[in-house]
Order: structure tokens, then C-alpha cells, then sequence
């Protein structure tokens, strides 16, 4: 495995720069290991829960590989804060192609 740089806004509005985020696990485990306020992953990366949404950056939206329907169907559920750029951490599992990925953690739900 290698490691990719990563920035994240966490709840807070505090940016994070992650240097060594380990390729092959998700984002949301990248944002638990390092504290990231607001990413909680209750689920486990069920996309059970939406504890680890995310708003991923334009310039990254079209990079990321697309939502599947269990993410589109849990994403639906967070109406309250869903925005076009919704993405759940847990699903998605960073490589090598996302050097430099720029996200900012949502505020919670209502759900």
C-alpha cells in the first residue's frame, strides 16, 4: 500500500492536511484515525448510518468513481443536508489517482 495526501475540512471548519492516508481503506477510516471532528463511521462503513458525509470538492466530483444505490438510497435519507457533492466517506476507498482529494465533513443530520 502506498499513501496519497488528502485535505479535510473537518465539522469544526478546521482544514486538515492528511500526508500519509493509506491507498486501499476508505476515507472515512483515514478521518477516524487522524480525529477529524464530525466523522463518527457509527456503521462501521455499512452505509448504514451517514455519520461520515462528506461534501467532496468540484474539482474532485467528477474523478471520484459514482455513488452506488445503497450510497444513493443512504443519501437520500440525509435531505436535510444532501447537497450535488454528497458522498459517504465509507464508500469511498482511496487510491492513488486521489492525490491531493480536497473534502469538507457535513454537518449532521437531522436523521
Amino acid at each position: 500500500m502506498s499513501t496519497i495526501t488528502i485535505n479535510i475540512t473537518d465539522a469544526d471548519g478546521q482544514a486538515h492536511t492528511i500526508a500519509d492516508a493509506t491507498t486501499g481503506i476508505t476515507l472515512m477510516e483515514v478521518s477516524k484515525q487522524n480525529g477529524i471532528a464530525g466523522v463518527l463511521g457509527n456503521c462501521g462503513g455499512g452505509a448504514a448510518c451517514g455519520t461520515c458525509h462528506v461534501y467532496v470538492d468540484a474539482a474532485w466530483q467528477d474523478r471520484l468513481p459514482g455513488p452506488d444505490s445503497i450510497e444513493e438510497d443512504m443519501l437520500e435519507i440525509l435531505e436535510d443536508t444532501r447537497r450535488d457533492n454528497s458522498r459517504l466517506g465509507c464508500q469511498i476507498r482511496l487510491t492513488d489517482a486521489m492525490e491531493g482529494l480536497v473534502v469538507k465533513v457535513a454537518p449532521p443530520s437531522d436523521y
